[in-house]
């Protein structure tokens, strides 16, 4: 067994959208994200049937028309997924079992909020100052939610965390992140 860590970080995250288009300008406007590529673009015939329905647990009748990669300045990727189906329901609340929201750090909390709102999202709360143990100096957090009903949120961390996350290797090891 090798001694490198098992995992390296988060390389993306998917998210069902209502409309790729519209999706991506949103993360374009709000979150400063880029386009890298399209897996299936609107010219391809969308992925459907039993097949894909079994390889991607889909619900039945549902259709894959078109998926884009987009790249945020640092950290996972946002996998954009347009689907059509029989039975597609709003995102989880955060009261609801699974992925609840998703946070990017920013440099500036006003800023995002402001872009965040012209690019058509709806802010819930924040800014606020942040608790426990990111609480600090200039640190900041604030919820809001996309277009399409997804829960995200802002980070502004000036301050360093108060506890150190370690990173946890083969074997159960740990080693410290820094």
């Amino acid at each position: 067994m090798s001694n490198s860590c098992v995992t390296r970080g988060i390389d993306h995250v998917g998210i069902t959208v209502p409309d790729l288009d519209a999706a991506s300008r949103f993360s374009s406007e709000a979150l400063g994200a880029i386009p890298l590529y399209d897996n299936i673009t609107r010219e391809q015939e969308p992925t459907k049937g039993p097949a894909a329905e079994k390889e991607l647990d889909l619900a039945p009748g549902t259709s894959l028309i078109t998926i884009r990669m987009m790249q945020l300045a640092n950290g996972p990727g946002i996998e954009l997924f347009e689907m059509k189906g029989p039975s597609q329901q709003k995102p989880a609340r955060p009261s609801d079992f699974g992925l609840q929201h998703f946070a990017v750090y920013v440099d500036d909390i006003e800023a995002a909020a402001k872009r965040f709102q012209q690019a058509g999202g709806e802010l819930i709360t924040g800014p606020n100052e942040m608790l426990g143990p990111e609480k600090g100096k200039g640190n900041a957090f604030l919820y809001a939610r996309t277009p399409w009903n997804l829960l995200s949120s802002c980070s502004l961390l000036p301050a360093r965390r108060t506890t150190k996350r370690p990173m946890i290797c083969a074997g159960g090891k740990q080693r410290s992140a820094e």
